[in-house]
Parts: C-alpha cells; sequence; structure tokens
C-alpha cells in the first residue's frame, strides 16, 4: 500500500511522495496492530477453553518454552491499542488534513475530517470496550473461581481443583493453589492419623492414680505435640496382703511419631518382665538389652527411673537409668536428698548391668518427686530457665499437702512462669507421698 500510494502521485513532488507514503505507511501499520492484537486474544480466549484438557492435572506453567504474555505487559498493550494509537492516529489526520486546506475548500475539508473522526472514534471504542472486556474477563473469572474454590477449602472440601487455562501470573497461581490443595489433603490424612496415635499413646499412660495402702501418688503428662516421648506407669507388685508398687518414669530422646512407638515398646516391655522374678536392676537389665537390639540401628535411646515401693516393710528401691534422679524430702528433718546412682540410658549398651539402690526407714510425711527434664528447662518468653528451686520451694511450704495437690501447684506455678511461651519439651511428674 504505501508502494501504491507512493507511484499513484506521478506528478508529486519527491516530498510529497514521502510524506503520503509514510501516512499509508503509519495507517496500514496501525490497522495491522490493531488486528493482530484482537486476533492474538481472540486465539488466546478460544485456547483457553483446551488447555485443561492438554494439562488436566496442571503444569502448563511449568511447561518450557512456551510464549506467555505476563500481565503488566498485556496492560500496556491494551493501553497502547485503546489510547495512544488512536491519538497518534487523529494527530496524523489532522495534520494531513490542514494541509490540504492549502489546495482544497476549507469547507470539504473539514466535513471530511469529521467524517474520518467520527470513524476514527467508532472503530476505536469498539476496540477498546472489546480489549477491555477481554482484558477484565481474563483476570475477573480466574479470580471467582479462585475464590469459590477456596470457599470450599474452608469448608474442608480438599478435593477441589482449579483449571489452569493460561500461563500467566494468574495461571502460576490456579497451579499452586492446586498444589496447595494436595498438601492439605496430606496434612489432613496426617493430622488423623496423629489425632489416632494421640488417643492410642493417652491409653497407654494411667487412666487413674493407684489407691495403695500407706501411699498417696499422682502423676500426669503434658505433651508438646500431639503425640511425645514421656512415660510413666504404676506397675502393682505382689499379692493383696503384700502389695508393693512399682512407678516407672522415662524420656525418649526427641519427641513425636516415632518417640511414641519407642515409648509404647518399653512399657510393653516393662510391664510383661515385671510380671515376672527378679530384682528391679535385672528388670531393668533385661528390658535394655532388648531395646539395643531392636534400636541400634536408628541412634534412639530412652532414660528411665523406675522405684520400687514397700509401704509394709518403709523401704524404697530404685534404679536409674540415665534419667535424672528422683527428689526425696523429709519435712521432718526439711532436708532434700537426690536418689542418684549410676546408670546409663536405654538402649545405647547391651551388656550394661544396672545396680539396685536401697533406702530403709520411710516414715510419714515424706515426699518422692519424679520429673522430667520438661519441667525445670522449660523458659518463659525472656527465655530463662524455670530450674529446680522453684519446685524445692514449693515442696516444703505444701508438705502437709496431698500428692495431687502438689502436682497441680507446681503445674501452675510453671504455667505461671511461662506466660504465653511455648511448651517446648513434654512434661511429666509424679508424687509420691508416704501417709499412715
Amino acid at each position: 500500500m504505501t508502494i501504491y500510494s507512493s507511484n499513484d502521485l506521478i506528478e508529486a513532488s519527491f516530498a510529497a511522495k514521502y510524506f503520503e507514503s509514510s501516512q499509508t505507511f503509519i495507517g496500514v501499520i496501525i490497522a495491522g496492530i490493531v488486528t493482530c492484537a484482537i486476533v492474538f486474544f481472540t486465539i488466546e480466549i478460544s485456547c483457553g477453553k483446551i488447555w485443561p484438557l492438554f494439562f488436566p492435572d496442571g503444569g502448563l506453567i511449568k511447561t518450557p518454552a512456551v510464549f506467555r504474555l505476563r500481565l503488566h505487559v498485556r496492560m500496556l498493550v491494551i493501553f497502547g491499542l485503546a489510547s495512544v494509537m488512536p491519538i497518534v492516529l487523529m494527530a496524523v489526520l489532522s495534520y494531513n488534513k490542514a494541509r490540504m486546506m492549502l489546495v482544497l475548500p476549507p469547507q470539504d475539508v473539514i466535513g471530511s475530517l469529521l467524517y474520518l473522526t467520527a470513524f476514527l472514534l467508532a472503530v476505536a471504542l469498539a476496540t477498546a470496550i472489546f480489549l477491555s472486556r477481554t482484558f477484565s474477563t481474563s483476570i475477573i473469572a480466574p479470580v471467582r473461581r479462585m475464590e469459590n474454590a477456596m470457599i470450599k477449602v474452608e469448608e474442608g472440601d480438599f478435593t477441589v481443583f482449579v483449571p489452569v487455562d493460561t500461563n500467566d501470573e494468574l495461571g502460576a497461581l490456579a497451579d499452586h493453589f492446586n498444589q496447595m490443595t494436595e498438601g492439605l489433603k496430606e496434612r489432613y490424612r496426617l493430622r488423623r492419623s496423629l489425632d489416632l496415635a494421640k488417643e492410642v499413646q493417652q491409653n497407654l499412660l494411667p487412666k487413674a492414680n493407684p489407691v495403695v495402702e500407706g501411699l498417696d501418688i499422682a502423676g500426669k503428662s503434658i505433651y508438646c505435640d500431639e503425640t511425645g516421648g514421656d512415660y510413666y506407669d504404676f506397675i502393682s507388685i505382689g499379692d493383696n496382703d503384700k502389695q508393693k508398687i512399682g512407678v516407672a518414669i522415662g524420656d525418649v530422646a526427641g519427641h513425636g511419631i516415632s518417640s511414641a512407638l519407642l515409648m509404647a515398646t518399653v512399657r510393653s516391655s516393662l510391664r510383661q518382665r515385671a510380671s515376672l522374678p527378679g530384682s528391679i536392676a535385672n528388670i531393668i537389665s533385661d528390658i535394655n538389652y532388648q531395646l539395643v537390639q531392636d534400636v541400634e540401628d536408628s541412634g534412639q535411646f530412652m532414660t528411665m527411673f523406675y522405684l520400687s515401693i514397700d509401704p509394709m516393710k518403709r523401704n524404697l528401691h530404685w534404679v536409674r537409668a540415665g534419667h535424672d534422679p528422683a527428689i526425696f524430702y523429709d519435712p521432718g528433718s526439711d532436708s532434700f536428698e537426690e536418689l542418684g546412682g549410676p546408670g546409663l540410658s536405654l538402649g545405647i549398651d547391651e551388656n550394661w548391668v544396672f545396680e539396685d539402690n536401697l533406702k530403709t526407714g520411710l516414715t510419714k510425711g515424706q515426699i518422692i518427686l519424679l520429673c522430667t527434664d520438661g519441667i525445670w528447662e522449660a523458659r518463659d518468653p525472656r527465655g530463662e530457665m524455670f530450674g529446680k528451686e522453684p519446685i524445692l520451694h514449693i515442696l516444703q511450704k505444701n508438705s502437709s499437702s496431698s500428692a495431687n495437690e502438689i502436682l497441680e501447684i507446681i503445674l501452675d506455678s510453671l504455667n505461671s512462669f511461662q506466660k504465653s511461651a511455648k511448651i517446648e519439651d513434654d512434661i511429666t511428674l509424679v508424687v509420691i507421698k508416704i501417709v499412715d
């Protein structure tokens, strides 16, 4: 069209031919760009309906070597086509008609300019409406689908799927949303498994404090996760006439499902072995030997403190397997004693021989406290540890209270100390008080 326009002006000067040809060139380029844009967006809308057939599970945004028109580029293109180009074309036409007034009657030139202006405005308005509507639909429709999908996910429907029909930012958002729902489904299944594991583990702990003549006993566990590695148990020993009771407290390294499984294993082994003859040192040694065979490749281990109290003979036997010593408080002399002794954690050395420790002459009012390190290592919002001193002070001040009251006072004091700080480790404690 540019060459034809130039050849058509045979008698015109070179400057006139150049000017007329430039106008024709600019007009054709503008019309071509507008036409290509309309065709491109129309094809894109049509292709958006079939992309989900080729990518039913998403992944369009991750496909290499695919042309991607980003949203900000799309906005600039539409702004240029709907605003800038009509202004440029109007300026060119106005300048051309102004030059024509030099050789033609002004009324004819003005009339021709009005017709061209009306035609250009109509074309520009139609193009702007088409492109704006296309652009708004390409954004609003995916956003509404995403909104509806989010509402369903909020209601608990994790099967919702958002079709990916573009490869721009909205397509990437839809693809990431679908991946998120897959992750939420996995998390939901894991959550249900954790809830079931929590229920099972809670049923393994004592359902009530034991009733033993001559003893007042209370115990409690608080897990920082759904499942934990802390453990305590009460095991009856002997017949009804001469009843003794075994008290065990343990702490598996770490917490979570693996620690809960190891805790359940040790509990089963301890209960089974405690029903057979042998000293408590033999019991713990046999459990340790079996546990090493099970966990030596995993690197897991468990600390334990196991004691046996005979309220009739007023004596106490204990074995320490890497656990913190029990605290023994005598209110008569207002003195504290640690029930320690040598001992390695369970699951480390199968040949380790544990020692049986003995304390006799138990009297009314004496208190034995067994804890895991989650109590004195608990921290407040400033990072300071709770420590053992507050626990010792509570035992001194509340020695006349029952075992359960002392336990609750310790936990209340710990909660007041921690304030809003998150529990970082499992907390378990057992309080034993000698009574008439």
